[in-house]
């Protein structure tokens, strides 16, 4: 039986617990070490030792994440980043040249939104938008022949649109080009895209990944031994990866990801439970609800709905800004997926660099990622933000 084979059969807890590292031969360490070294120890010339030569080229803390990364999505290989960001510019770099193009999501995260239409742009790779939740849509902002990505969150951020993996995997397989999944907002315990036909999977592992807002990190994992190693070379050369300590940092997040998602996920469904029947929120935004245009197709391909939730304010956005405002147990700040619930404005946070376009998001919606502390509270916090 394979490695995979045997990573694969295992639970999830039990690969997050364990996979990518055996303790220490030496010392019996169960947690894998800091590696706090830039450079190995050669026995003669070209004598490697496990094959570490130079950390930018690989460390041992670093591969011990990327191993477990890989394991949790059921892929071949993983890659541990500087940043999400990093990751994804690194995996346009390894997949694309000038002249290419790039399908992206009508209501993507506004980094990555930015990082297309500033920087890849700029280098000669075109990008469309289309909704993720309309499969017809999406194939027909394929270019057939110059299309290389068909790049999906779901749930998106902010919207929470539900793309169907399965059937955009056949959509962009049948031009030619990789599905790219962006598993930030499910996280692996939640989702593994690759099992459902995806290429590559992205995280921004600052997420739910490390879960304690504490590090920045991103990943990659790819199910494709050959992709394997054209973005290792590319991670190589380009240099944007993990440190040691963020390594370290990321994988101890994974180690408790599935007893923290199901808290997050029990919170979210009360908090929406208690938005949806108060009289000064217009919308909630949930997978989870049954009005949910893509409830269907999330019911399908995630074991739970997560811990985002959108909802938009009675009154426009002066209204929204007072709720962020009002708020006490929701911090006020960007990013999402650690232990503390947080609220934003993503028309004037983390999606300001969308404005005026077509991806602009509505003025009047709050974001909130719900933590894991006693929900009661939670709602408390909420009822006083919006009364």
């Amino acid at each position: 039986m394979s490695e995979q084979q045997h990573r694969s059969k295992s639970g999830f807890m039990t690969r997050a617990i364990h996979a990518g590292y055996e303790p220490d031969p030496t010392t019996g360490a169960v947690i894998p070490p800091i590696f706090a070294t830039s450079t190995y120890k050669q026995d003669g010339v070209g004598g490697l030792r496990g094959g570490y030569e130079y950390s930018r080229s690989g460390n041992p803390t670093r591969t011990a994440l990327e191993g477990a990364i890989a394991a949790l999505e059921e892929g071949e290989r993983g890659f541990a980043f500087a940043s999400g960001l990093a990751a994804e510019d690194t995996l346009v770099r390894t997949t694309c040249r000038p002249g290419d193009h790039v399908v992206i999501p009508d209501d993507a995260y506004g980094g990555t939104f930015r990082l297309f239409d500033k920087v890849e742009k700029v280098w000669g790779v075109e990008h469309s938008p289309a909704p993720v939740s309309d499969v017809d849509a999406v194939r027909a902002a394929i270019r057939p022949g110059q299309t290389k990505l068909v790049w999906v969150e779901t749930p998106t951020n902010p919207l929470l649109n539900i793309g169907d993996i399965e059937a955009l995997a056949a959509v962009a397989h049948d031009a030619g080009a990789l599905l790219v999944v962006d598993n930030t907002f499910a996280s692996p315990y939640l989702q593994q895209p690759l099992t459902l036909g995806a290429d590559v999977v992205v995280h921004s592992t600052t997420k739910y990944c490390g879960g304690h807002s504490d590090v920045v990190g991103g990943a990659l994992v790819v199910r494709d031994l050959d992709l394997a190693e054209r973005v290792a070379f590319h991670q190589n050369s380009i240099g944007a990866v993990a440190g040691p300590f963020d390594s370290f940092l990321v994988q101890r997040g994974l180690k408790t990801l599935g007893i923290r998602m199901d808290r997050h996920c029990d919170n979210a469904e009360r908090v929406v439970e208690f938005l949806a029947g108060h009289a000064k929120v217009a919308q909630v935004i949930y997978p989870g609800l049954p009005e949910h245009p893509g409830h269907a197709v999330a019911a399908r391909q995630m074991s739970r709905f997560g811990g985002m939730v959108s909802f938009r304010v009675a009154g426009g956005e002066e209204h929204a800004l007072a709720v962020c405002d009002r708020a006490e147990v929701f911090t006020l700040a960007e990013s999402l997926g650690g232990i503390e619930s947080l609220i934003e404005h993503p028309g004037r946070m983390t999606h300001a660099s969308v404005a005026g376009t077509d991806l602009e998001v509505p003025a009047d919606l709050v974001r909130l990622s719900v933590g894991i502390e006693t929900v009661d509270d939670l709602l408390a916090d909420l009822d006083r933000a919006l009364g």
